[in-house]
Parts: C-alpha cells; sequence; structure tokens
C-alpha cells in the first residue's frame, strides 16, 4: 500500500503543473476586470467600451464603412452592427451613402457624438493611466510593446 502511494506521489511530481493564477489568459481577465471596472467608475455606464472604441475611432477616422470601423476596432460583424445601432437610435452616429460606392454605407458621427468623443477623451486617457499605474515609464511602454505583439 505504501509503495502504491510513493508511486501516485511521483506520478503527480512528474506531471506539469497548472496553476491558474500564473495563466496568461487568467491574468488578462483579471487586469481587463480591473481596467472596465475603472471605466466604469469615471466614465459612467451609458458608454461601454466596445460603443468608446466605436466612437473613439470615428472621432479619429472619420467616415468609414461599418465593416470598416469593425475591423479597426477589433469587432466582430454582429458586435460592430449592434454597437453602431445602440449609437445611432441615442444620436450619437448616423450613416449616409459612400460617394464611392453606392451600395455601401459610411458611418460617422453626429455633432452630439463628436461632442461626446471630445468630451469624454480626457477621462478615457485618465483610464489608461489608471489601470497602467502600478508601473513606471519603462515598464508601461514595455507591456504596451509586448501586448502589441500578441495582437
Amino acid at each position: 500500500m505504501a509503495r502504491g502511494a510513493a508511486a501516485r506521489k511521483n506520478a503527480k511530481a512528474a506531471r506539469p503543473a497548472y496553476i491558474l493564477d500564473e495563466q496568461i489568459g487568467f491574468i488578462l481577465r483579471l487586469v481587463w476586470q480591473r481596467h472596465t471596472a475603472i471605466f466604469a467608475r469615471d466614465i459612467g455606464t451609458n458608454l461601454t467600451p466596445t460603443q468608446w472604441a466605436a466612437l473613439s475611432k470615428l472621432a479619429e477616422t472619420g467616415p468609414c464603412s461599418q465593416n470598416q470601423l469593425g475591423r479597426l476596432t477589433a469587432m466582430d460583424v454582429a458586435t460592430i452592427k449592434g454597437v453602431i445601432d445602440r449609437l445611432t437610435a441615442r444620436g450619437l452616429t448616423e450613416t449616409s451613402p459612400d460617394p464611392e460606392d453606392g451600395r455601401r454605407l459610411l458611418v460617422s458621427l453626429t455633432r452630439a457624438g463628436q461632442q461626446l468623443a471630445d468630451k469624454v477623451a480626457p477621462s478615457a486617457l485618465a483610464v489608461s493611466k489608471e489601470t497602467l499605474a502600478p508601473l513606471d515609464a519603462k515598464e508601461r511602454e514595455t507591456l504596451l510593446a509586448l501586448l502589441s505583439k500578441l495582437r
């Protein structure tokens, strides 16, 4: 009996240990949860991170197709459609025919959408700053560079 217990113990020691707290996906999820809590506190619950991504990207690039906006914000077709539908219902975005391709609609910010993007941008920068606050400047730079490589 003692030999069987020892054999089981040796077999367990030989297997690689999966420690959840050391796994990149788990760590990224915890960081994301912290970031979204800061976002909700500072930006509010009337604008989700995905809605902010769409608004800020439109403010950055100007009008573009919904499909292109989805690619630029890393959202699938269904997600970006829902985001734009909700932003349009709130009067923050609008669609218009693409002058270069009549089959395509361009999404753009309304005046209210541009005003909201301008108003929220400083708070959004503060959210990023607070998310990264535990790191010094060099660590922030390194982290962002390494995460960019993983995209």
